[in-house]
């Protein structure tokens, strides 16, 4: 980042113009998470991450936010340019509006420290993040990092002491390599890249991608005129036992709710009446005598797992291994996996495109070498060159990783804890189907699905529709639209 802005100045572009372009987006970024002004307190440093926090400042200000700045220097001990966006964000009053508007939301922004600053927090800074991180959880305030949270490690994702602890971090240009590190997630939370398209990298990873709309803006396609369901993809649901029929009405639902044309349960005689009466009236429930019956029937993909219980059809394993439409594999079909020998050789064999979606426990049954892995990354690489897996393998997690042979890891973010609660991974699969049942590839829409339903969790927690505690998955899997509007009008 550093050599990418020498070039850049070196070719006569202005500091103070990147300043203002990134403070600005910040801003931007800050009001498509909460479109009503609040109340935000900037934590500044002497240097330029101040200097872009102040701007971020200035222009929620003028936006008709309540802003005070709490500073760490002296104004005269400032950068020059940090002192000049100082005086600019102080020139700017408050409205009559703004200061009889109610409390409104709290917000806390770090402009403390940047990427260049290393080791535990001293001094006054030391005593400013200590002020910035009990402010957050005394107001109950959601922390924007400006460009890495203070105190932590730009390359490794080490917390050091006193390190800021943020709920989204607003990554300057490019994302920094330790902020996507397991050590680094509760200090970083949701990253967000601010674009600065003068900025231009040489030698920046090609390996890994942070999911954003910029880059999967152009995989859903847009619908023609004459669009019609059966273009929109057959999606059928191998779900539910007695006592977990909630995971199939889950699943089949958001299969619906993400554009599937047509979606069928597969139900056993066991289930059927139960979830005929349950489930979404768009979805069409099949009894089914056997698994022959899916063979025979006409979806284009197929969803397999979400609360089938312990109690399985002994060709199910067959039916994942052998058939060869895409097929996403969850929760109950992959411990079954993890107990048959031989299943990952005959995978390999068969080549049939499959999606897994394994959580930490399961993919600790999936593959037990997990346990010794040192981080989340080391775990997929591992999976796929030790099970010579050909598919695509979506870990989840506050980072899931999406890989798959040959193609880049991709890091999706998006997310709340408002989503550890059941039901979730089963919303997750029904999506991931839809999507594949739209032409797109198992990879795409594993990347698309790991967005979409973690964005959706946020629009309804950010937005106040909902808290982290109250947030169900029937909620995020019902209430889609949120996401895909999100998408499309590319939101962070």
């Amino acid at each position: 980042m550093k050599q990418a802005e020498e070039r850049l100045f070196s070719k006569g572009v202005v500091a103070e113009d990147l300043m203002e372009k990134a403070g600005r987006a910040c801003a931007r970024a800050i009001g498509q998470f909460f479109r009503s002004p609040g109340q935000a307190t900037l934590f500044v440093g002497k240097g330029n991450n101040g200097g872009d926090a102040l701007v971020a400042g200035r222009e929620l200000r003028s936006c008709g936010w309540k802003v005070d700045a709490i500073l760490s220097a002296d104004p005269a001990e400032m950068s020059a340019l940090a002192a000049k966006k100082l005086a600019e964000f102080n020139a700017v009053n408050e409205t009559k509006w703004q200061s009889s508007y109610g409390m409104g939301v709290r917000i806390i922004v770090d402009g403390l420290l940047g990427i260049g600053a290393r080791g535990p927090l001293r001094g006054v800074i030391g005593e400013r993040g200590e002020q910035l991180n009990r402010q957050r959880i005394d107001n109950n305030a959601t922390c924007f990092a400006i460009d890495i949270p203070s105190g932590v490690d730009g390359d490794l994702g080490n917390p050091y002491d006193g390190a800021v602890v943020a709920d989204i971090t607003l990554s300057i240009a490019a994302i920094k390599a330790g902020i996507v590190q397991d050590a680094a997630i509760n200090h970083v939370g949701r990253i967000v890249q601010i674009e600065l398209s003068e900025i231009e990298f040489t030698d920046i990873s090609n390996d890994s991608v942070v999911l954003s709309p910029k880059n999967l803006s152009g995989v859903l396609p847009r619908r023609n005129f004459d669009f019609h369901k059966g273009q929109a993809g057959r999606v059928g649901i191998l779900a539910g036992s007695r006592g977990l029929t909630g995971a199939a009405i889950l699943a089949s639902t958001a299969a619906v709710q993400s554009g599937a044309g047509l979606v069928t349960l597969y139900a056993g005689q066991s289930v059927y009446e139960i979830l005929a009466m349950r489930t979404a009236p768009e979805v069409m429930v099949k009894p089914i005598d056997s698994l022959e019956d899916i063979r025979n029937d006409t979806s284009d993909v197929l969803a397999v797992g979400p609360g089938l219980g312990n109690d399985l059809d002994p060709e199910l394993l067959d039916l994942i291994i052998n058939d060869p439409r895409p097929m996403v594999v969850d929760a109950d079909a992959l411990n079954l996996l993890a107990r048959s020998d031989g299943a990952f050789e005959d995978l390999a064999e068969h080549g049939h495109a499959r999606l897994f979606t394994p959580h930490p426990g399961e993919m600790k049954r999936l593959f037990p070498s997990a346990v010794s892995c040192e981080n989340r990354f080391e775990v997929v690489d591992q999976f796929i060159r030790e099970k010579s897996f050909k598919g695509v393998l979506l870990y989840k997690g506050a980072r899931t990783l999406i890989a798959s042979e040959g193609l880049p890891v991709s890091i999706n973010s998006t997310g709340h804890p408002g989503m550890a609660t059941g039901g979730v991974g089963d919303v997750l699969t029904g999506i991931c189907a839809s999507l594949a049942a739209q032409r797109l590839s198992l990879y795409d829409a594993a990347c698309l699905g790991s967005w979409l339903i973690g964005r959706n969790a946020e629009k309804f927690v950010y937005e106040g529709l909902q808290s982290a505690e109250s947030l169900t998955a029937r909620t995020i899997g019902f209430e889609l639209g949120l996401a895909f509007d999100a998408l499309r009008n590319e939101e962070f």
